[in-house]
């Protein structure tokens, strides 16, 4: 069982939603990255994703494209990021991490590579972005030999048949994507994003997490009573840019926001 699955098992005997931040890898320097892993999960988080920076985010708005741009600056890799994920588990050896990115840096250094590395540097769960699902099995086989979880995205207007071919090759959880576009929207309708996860049910026993267009406490609140996870990212990252003068205030910043958002989600899990 990966640490994701463990994770996802645990909370559920808690009856506790996973809350799953989003940070970009190196933005805006590469020595804020860990210290600010550390401080989301002291925070509240119950897993974390990290963005590997990339020229070309195609499914990321401005804020998150914005942090990629910050991060390459400083040359920031795919390599480096697996360095970060080895720092953060030298003191961290319990929570869940993901990556999030795009094929190209993972194609460049072969999948089998790259799976192994990132197992070792102690790497869970892998989310290739432009990666189709119906295309995924190289990739897919070679993370699940280093038990590491692939992670897939349905969205909107996904099809059964899409939600048929994630369910067969995703583990660890499933991401829905809440809206038509790209990261850092405000679209949130959380009718529709019930009645989407209630159909993706129907094939899966996965986890669902949900993500985009999570802003504040109240919206992780109404999205925490009817998915298995929460995931918030360009809400964070979008406060990066108002603090480039003072770096070393990033996460507790950061922390702040994620912790208020923790809170909001077990009070309506009280509730309900």
């Amino acid at each position: 069982m990966s640490r994701i699955q463990a994770r996802f098992r645990e909370l559920g005997e808690r009856q506790r939603k996973a809350l799953i931040p989003y940070v970009t890898a190196g933005d805006p320097h590469p020595d804020v990255t860990v210290p600010l892993l550390h401080a989301l999960v002291d925070a509240g988080a119950d897993l974390v994703e990290i963005g590997v920076p990339f020229s070309d985010p195609m499914a990321d708005g401005p804020v998150i494209q914005a942090a990629c741009e910050r991060a390459l600056v400083h040359h920031v890799s795919l390599h480096d990021v697996l360095d970060m994920v080895r720092e953060f588990r030298s003191t961290d050896t319990t929570t869940p991490v993901i990556l999030m990115g795009y094929l190209n840096p993972i194609e460049v250094w072969g999948y089998e590579g790259f799976s192994r590395s990132a197992a070792e540097a102690g790497v869970d769960g892998v989310l290739t972005v432009d990666m189709p699902p119906e295309e995924a099995a190289e990739l897919t086989h070679a993370l699940h030999a280093r038990s590491l979880d692939a992670i897939f995205l349905l969205a909107p207007t996904s099809s059964q048949e899409r939600m048929r071919t994630v369910s067969q090759s995703a583990s660890g959880f499933i991401y829905y994507v809440s809206f038509k576009g790209v990261t850092g929207a405000n679209r949130l309708d959380v009718d529709s994003v019930a009645d989407k996860l209630a159909e993706i049910r129907g094939f899966t026993d996965l986890p669902l997490g949900v993500g985009f267009g999570i802003r504040d406490p109240e919206s992780a609140a109404q999205i925490a009573r009817i998915a298995d996870a929460v995931v918030v990212g360009s809400a964070l990252v979008s406060k990066v840019p108002g603090l480039l003068d003072k770096p070393e205030t990033i996460p507790a910043e950061l922390a702040a926001t994620v912790s208020a958002m923790r809170a909001a989600m077990d009070a309506q899990a009280v509730v309900t």
